[in-house]
Parts: structure tokens; sequence; C-alpha cells
């Protein structure tokens, strides 16, 4: 028997969900953002995204009251380390991700985040031995044949949505082994990137090619901007993480692709049968996954921390 929410509780509930829904369509509608970037390299982009979450992050880090978990964090060399590594591979997926949108393959990088959940799915198998279901072997196998359908009858093989899937899911994993908050965990990890990312835009500038400075100030802007667009909508899904169970967040991020999905139709990318037979194959797996979650989590599941 499961226990009526206080109103103070449903009120919580309510606003997480609009918190959650806020974060993955903000990263669902991402590439209108990226698009009005077009005059600069994808490489230079994601050094302005980690340059300017720096400050940002640390404004953010200030309202929140979280500065001692993460001087505590960074005081930890495992901790330290692991954000490290997750750094590489969250900059690897920024950078992916950018390039896709600026070469019109939205959809490619859409159908990343959607096999995201499946290669968690297998990374769970290799790296922490846990069984699938019968539900997520069908799922699995789904998938596969829907990538195998794109690779032959479009002849192209669409290696940026397995870099995106392989690189997020590598960082979740770490994240996961990782003890401490989203918003502390990213601000040690941008701090981490930040002398790189300082370098090659000193060198950018050394070679006369850096777009800073160069296309008047509402472009520079647009550049600053990639601080607070990096670090909202994470901010907006701490917030829901902290309210939500996990089945529901799992929900949820089915929002960002799906709105990365309408907009490489909107953006004119070519959606073949082949396009058509793989993603239905992969949003049926997704079904799967959804309803096999459904039925693991039918006790309430704990929050997540943020």
């Amino acid at each position: 028997m499961t226990s009526v929410p206080s109103p103070a509780q449903a009120a919580e509930i309510r606003f997480g969900l609009i918190c959650g829904v806020a974060a993955y369509a903000l990263w669902g509608l991402f590439p209108v953002y990226l698009k009005q970037l077009s005059f600069a390299d994808p490489a230079e982009i994601v050094a302005h995204r980690i340059v300017w979450s720096v400050p940002f992050g640390a404004f953010i880090l200030s309202l929140r009251g979280q500065w001692r978990e993460t001087l505590a964090a960074a005081r930890s060399p495992r901790i330290l380390a692991l954000l490290g590594v997750a750094a590489v591979f969250i900059a690897l997926n920024w950078l992916i991700y950018v390039w896709a949108v600026a070469n019109d393959r939205v959809l490619q990088a859409s159908l990343g985040y959607y096999i995201n959940p499946l290669v968690f799915i297998a990374a769970g198998v290799f790296f922490l031995k846990e069984k699938l279901s019968r539900l997520q072997i069908i799922a699995v196998v789904m998938a596969t044949i829907g990538v195998a359908v794109l690779t032959f009858g479009a002849g192209v093989f669409p290696w940026p949505s397995f870099v995106l899937a392989f690189s997020f899911t590598m960082y979740g994993l770490v994240r996961k082994t990782t003890a401490v908050g989203a918003m502390p965990g990213l601000f040690i990890e941008t701090v981490l990137l930040s002398p790189v990312a300082l370098l090659f835009l000193m060198w950018l500038q050394s070679q006369g090619t850096l777009a800073l400075g160069r296309h008047g100030f509402g472009s520079d802007f647009l550049l600053f901007l990639a601080g607070p667009v990096t670090v909202g909508p994470l901010v907006l899904f701490a917030l829901a993480a902290r309210r939500l169970t996990l089945t529901t967040i799992g929900f949820l991020q089915y929002i960002g692709p799906t709105g990365q999905f309408f907009l490489g139709l909107y953006y004119g990318e070519a959606f073949t049968t082949a396009h058509a037979i793989c993603f239905g194959l992969i949003w049926s797996a997704l079904a799967l996954i959804s309803l096999d979650a459904l039925r693991r989590n039918r006790k309430p599941a704990k929050p997540i921390a943020a």
C-alpha cells in the first residue's frame, strides 16, 4: 500500500517535475543556441563552455551554499582523480556534440542520446557484472538491428552517435562511483579543464583565428553565454533529482533527444526509410526498457543525490 504524499511533499514533487522538464527541454533546444555560433570553430566553442562555466559555477555554488562540499571533494586525491577522468569524457562529449550540430548531424546527435540508456545497460553488464532481464535483451537486440539498418541502408555509420553515447556512459559510470554532488562535481571538472581551454584560446589568438572579439558584441555575448547555458540546465536537473524518483527521471531523459530529433528535421537533415526503421526500432527498445524499469521500481525509489 503506497502512502499518499502530504501537500508539502506534493508541492516539492511538482516543483521537481517542473525543474526536470525545464532541464531536459533546454538540453533538447541546445542545437538552436549552437547554430547561432556558426562563426566559431567547435573546439573554440567547447573551450568557451569550459572557461565561462567556472565563474558562473562559482556563483551557483555560492547561491546554493555548496562551497564546503566542493572544497572537501577537492581535498580528496581519489575524488579529484576520478573527476579528472570524468572531465576528459565530458569534454569529449561536448566536442563531438558541438561538431555534430555544426556539421548538420543533429539527427545523429539525437540518436546518440536515444541509445545512451541502452549503452548504460551494456556497461552495467561489462563493468558492474549486472544481469540483463529478458526485456532488456530484446531491447538491446532491437537497437543493434536498428543501427545496422541505418548503417547499411543509408550507407553511413553514425559514429558521432556512438561516441556521444559511449563518452556520456563512461562519464556517468565514473560519476556514479564518485561521492560528490552534481554541481560541485561539474565545477571541479571545469576548473581542471580550464587551463587547457585557456591555453587553447590563447593559441587561437596567436594564430589570428580566435572568433572572440572579431564578430561584434552580439557574437561575443553568445560566447559568454556558454557558461550559463552549460551550468543552468544542470542546476535545474539537480533540483529535480532531489525531489523525483529514478524512474521519473528516466522517463524525462527522453525529452532532450526528442527535441533534438525534431530540430534535425526542422533544419532539413536527410530522413530516409533507413532512418525511420532505425529510430522506430530504438524507440520501441526504449519503450521496453521503460516498461522493465516500471516493473523493477514498483516500490518508491530513493531520489538521487544532487
